[in-house]
């Protein structure tokens, strides 16, 4: 097959939809197929270009054996609604011109979370006569109402409009959580169109071990119990929490509360955190994919936060599974479908989202019981052996990409 995919987000970048496209896509490409990747320029979330990049009308690359080819667009920080919807739309504009340079795919899919870049797909395979498969990563533009990005109007009532007439378009939904799926039908979407495809962990790339002692010792890290929250910093996540719960166990001087990433938020929560004067706080920058392993690796127990609004009862963040994958037991803010599933994975202590005091009390308890804190690791590291394992993920999601191809061919 040949597989063009349109993405908003791909390496160097590491937030998850460009770590999932990456690792599924070399996964394809190891199995024989042609996947060609259109994406924009890396600049996620700072909106700066990454070094060694430009943002041109058109360069392209080979990452693993994956075709990648950027186009241009108008780039900028992870935050303000305005600048970010210039951003996603004038990708979905060069994404079309870009993709009608490219040869003839056997199959288009575009991914979420903003609809702008599965719009791009969508027209791109009209216009080649070509089936368009729609990963559904978020339920966008639902998503940044509930982080207040956006308020109930017009504008909104046609995004809506726009997205399930997306979902009528596509040959087949891949989605990533059940709860995606199950609001889809109850809205009207054929649940015979939409297959689940969740999230996974490269087990080989993400595997338990000691903590690096060179960055353990750059980070004056040695003795510590380490708490890490890995990602965005953005405003989904809540992390005011992380701040108050520091601030709850100052008396524990053993403590360091690591943040790894950047986002709309982290100057404000830096200057939070030296207002409080929390010594117990760490703030590294954004690091690239390899090292994103490594503070994993850093420490004692991974933190997996958002809001509580009830979208994020849908959702399950993918840091769960690079945090069970390298054997680190999970403390997870989050409803539903994410805390039902690190209950069945007896990986980590579920909390009530943004409340410092669970926060602080799960934290202390994990300090003081080290074989707990090991045994949900392993028992993590089991979990997603069993049935995360992005490999075999990736070759449910080529199985449904050959089924459209199949299905397309037979009508034609």
């Amino acid at each position: 097959m040949n597989i063009l995919f349109l993405t908003d987000n791909f390496p160097p970048e590491t937030n998850a939809p460009a770590t999932r496209t990456y690792e599924h896509a070399r996964t394809w490409v190891a199995a024989g197929h042609q996947v060609t990747v259109l994406a924009n320029v890396p600049n996620f979330p700072t909106g700066r270009v990454f070094p060694g990049y430009r943002n041109r009308l058109w360069q392209r690359e080979t990452m693993d054996g994956i075709n990648v080819v950027r186009v241009w667009t108008y780039v900028t920080a992870n935050e303000g609604f305005l600048r970010r919807s210039l951003d996603y739309f004038s990708f979905a504009v060069t994404g079309v011109i870009g993709g009608l340079f490219l040869p003839r795919p056997d199959v288009i899919v575009a991914t979420s979370p903003q609809i702008f870049t599965a719009l791009a797909g969508c027209i791109l395979a009209g216009i080649r006569r070509r089936p368009f498969v729609f990963e559904l990563r978020d339920l966008w533009p639902d998503s940044i109402v509930a982080v207040g990005a956006m308020r109930e109007g017009v504008l909104l009532r046609r995004l809506r409009h726009l997205e399930y007439w997306l979902y009528g378009r596509a040959a087949r939904i891949v989605s990533v959580t059940k709860a995606f799926k199950r609001i889809l039908v109850a809205n009207g979407v054929p649940q015979e169109k939409i297959t689940i495809v969740r999230n996974g962990v490269d087990l080989e790339a993400f595997v338990p071990g000691p903590k690096p002692p060179e960055l353990e010792r750059s980070l004056k890290l040695g003795g510590k119990f380490v708490a890490a929250y890995v990602g965005t910093i953005g405003m989904a996540h809540g992390l005011e929490v992380l701040l108050s719960a520091a601030e709850r166990l100052k008396d524990r001087p053993n403590l360091a509360v690591l943040l790894v990433g950047t986002g709309a938020e982290r100057v404000k929560l830096e200057t939070d955190a030296q207002r409080r004067g929390l010594e117990n706080i760490v703030f590294v920058g954004p690091v690239d994919k390899v090292e994103v392993k490594r503070y994993w690796r850093l420490c004692d127990v991974a933190l997996v936060l958002l809001k509580d609004l009830p979208l994020f009862t849908h959702v399950i963040p993918s840091k769960m599974f690079e945090a069970m994958g390298t054997g680190r037991p999970i403390i997870l803010g989050v409803r539903g479908e994410s805390q039902e599933l690190l209950g069945e994975a007896e990986a980590g202590i579920a909390i009530p989202p943004e409340t410092s005091s669970a926060l602080a009390e799960a934290l202390a308890k994990l300090m003081d019981n080290p074989s707990l804190c090991s045994g949900m690791g392993n028992a993590g590291r089991r979990f997603v052996e069993k049935a995360f394992d992005r490999q075999r993920l990736a070759a449910d999601m080529l199985k449904v990409l050959q089924d459209v191809v199949n299905e397309a061919g037979a009508a034609a």
